[in-house]
């Protein structure tokens, strides 16, 4: 049997858009998820008729980060009484890097409209888009940085909100609603649920009146000035330390607590002494 599409495309004359379309599952991410949506954006890239790429997801979440639910089961599991294997482990989650960063690489521009959950893995997915609209409902952040994770590609956070800012965000782990990521900068700008679509869809359109070599040459000009972020080092390191912080006492002491007593009863009390993410219960 053919697995259920992770990814839908859609165009809409010479914009492409990417859906993120696992809705019961906040749209987390899996490899078969990483893969379509790598395949997604290469065969963008390579059509000629497109110009503009928008990514945006069905249901009530943008995307909730990594299936936990997968990924707990799989650490514990992991090793088979061997040490573990951090250049394995870089391997692996470098696969998942390296594809959220063709947004940012890929000669087009990629606009993502962001709505409810867009948290841990999903802010590594997104902040790679050129320009990023919010709906009020979105939240961003990335709680996993409290226990057993890092940003797999740090200088986008300090990119778009400065070291200082990106600092107090990452030490802290601190949800960010979507006004206020317009507010410091992590987004372009938040607008209402209702109005989120037309929006992120009209700006697409409206940069799709130029000529796709215009286009191509502006964003590499963008691109080549924020080089001085040296991206591929912050991916190589904030991938490397991902996987540390997986694996110290710590992270192993949250794996074997949600195995345990699941893992969603572990993100809560994780995110209880902050009072947001896994705390509420239900939102």
């Amino acid at each position: 049997m053919t697995a259920t599409p992770a990814v839908r495309v859609i165009d809409d004359g010479a914009v492409r858009s990417l859906v993120l379309c696992r809705a019961t599952e906040y749209n987390t991410i899996t490899p078969q998820l990483r893969d379509e949506l790598a395949g997604a954006i290469e065969e963008a890239d390579r059509d000629h008729a497109v110009r503009v790429i928008l990514l945006r997801a069905e249901g009530r979440a943008f995307c909730a980060g990594f299936a936990l639910d997968a990924a707990v089961p799989a650490q514990a599991a992991e090793g088979g009484g061997r040490v573990w294997d951090s250049v394995a482990d870089l391997q692996m989650i470098s696969r998942y890097a390296e594809t959220w960063a063709m947004l940012n690489r890929c000669s087009k521009p990629t606009i993502a409209a962001v709505h409810g959950w867009c948290i841990a893995g999903g802010t590594d997915l997104v902040l790679n888009a050129d320009v990023i609209v919010a709906g009020d409902s979105a939240v961003f952040g990335y709680p996993p940085a409290r226990v057993w994770g890092t940003p797999e590609a740090p200088w986008l956070w300090v990119a778009r909100l400065g070291l200082e800012r990106a600092k107090r965000y990452l030490l802290t782990g601190d949800e960010i609603p979507g006004p206020e990521a317009a507010r410091i900068g992590l987004v372009l700008e938040c607008v209402p649920d209702a109005d989120l679509l037309e929006t992120a869809a009209g700006l697409a359109r409206r940069m799709a009146h130029l000529p796709l070599n215009q286009l191509q040459m502006l964003k590499l000009l963008c691109n080549q000035a924020a080089q001085q972020y040296q991206p591929d080092t912050s991916r190589l390191l904030g991938c490397l330390f991902d996987g540390v912080a997986r694996h110290t006492q710590e992270g192993l002491d949250f794996v074997g607590r949600a195995q345990e007593v699941g893992f969603r009863e572990a993100v809560r009390e994780r995110d209880e002494p902050f009072g947001d993410y896994g705390q509420r219960r239900s939102r």
